[in-house]
């Protein structure tokens, strides 16, 4: 494991209790850092938290709530006494359906974490980052925002969403030091398959020229590094973690 210092840097990961939040979280931890974890699942993100140790802490956040979001920003400001750090980890695939076969609720709910999560946590914490004159966002996007998977328009649609609104915020903030940034992985094996037909993840496997499906822990390296200091010139970026599927 290369040093990535995060030394003495407050940082917040949604979804963090398991998958790459988790991953993320233990690397941040690993470099100095302090975490938060916001997550839905309080149960397991408390047990995250025990297991990594006393430098994490576990909230129960809704991302789509804009009030919970303050309540948490201001709880992880009272117990790490800042906020350096935020990545917008949380989300969730959907159904893999056509276009004309999705739900509109299904829709509305994939749009309102993969999306919607992000753009208010970042509303919420951007303003402290100003405050204190330092900040990194990482947004976990995924290359079906760049490419558009068949059967997963709502996810893919969000994230595409998701690499703009990382444009736009990088550019409003391009004259602070506030640095706004993208990952566009390729799937890995998380919780998140659970979610998904067979015949899909064999898809996106198929679309890997490394034949093999990314590393938490390799997605967790990249968002170390565009979270340091070191991550300095790069702003409303994306970065590509997706074994050669993306050459763009």
């Amino acid at each position: 494991m290369n040093k990535i210092d995060l030394s003495g840097r407050c940082a917040v990961v949604t979804g963090g209790a398991q998958g790459f939040g988790r991953a993320i979280t233990e690397r941040f931890v690993a470099s100095g850092a302090k975490v938060a974890i916001w997550d839905q699942d309080i149960a397991l993100a408390e047990k995250t938290a025990k297991d990594i140790g006393p430098d994490v802490t576990a909230l129960k956040v809704d991302v789509t709530d804009f009030v919970a979001i303050e309540a948490a920003r201001d709880a992880t400001v009272k117990a790490l006494g800042k906020i350096d750090i935020l990545v917008n980890n949380a989300g969730i695939t959907g159904f893999n359906k056509p276009v004309w076969e999705i739900d509109y609720d299904d829709w509305r709910r994939v749009m309102r974490i993969n999306l919607d999560g992000p753009f208010l946590c970042c509303k919420a914490v951007v303003p402290v980052m100003q405050k204190n004159g330092y900040g990194r966002i990482v947004n976990i996007a995924s290359i079906a925002g760049k490419e558009g998977n068949p059967n997963a328009s709502h996810y893919s649609a969000s994230k595409a969403g998701l690499i703009a609104l990382t444009k736009s915020l990088g550019k409003e903030l391009a004259n602070t030091e506030i640095n706004v940034n993208a990952i566009t992985p390729a799937a890995a094996k998380t919780a998140i398959f659970d979610q998904m037909t067979e015949q899909h993840i064999n898809f996106m496997l198929s679309k890997i020229p490394k034949a093999r499906f990314v590393l938490v822990q390799e997605l967790a390296a990249m968002a170390a590094w565009l979270a340091s200091e070191d991550c300095a010139f790069s702003t409303g970026a994306v970065f590509d973690i997706s074994g050669g599927r993306a050459t763009y």
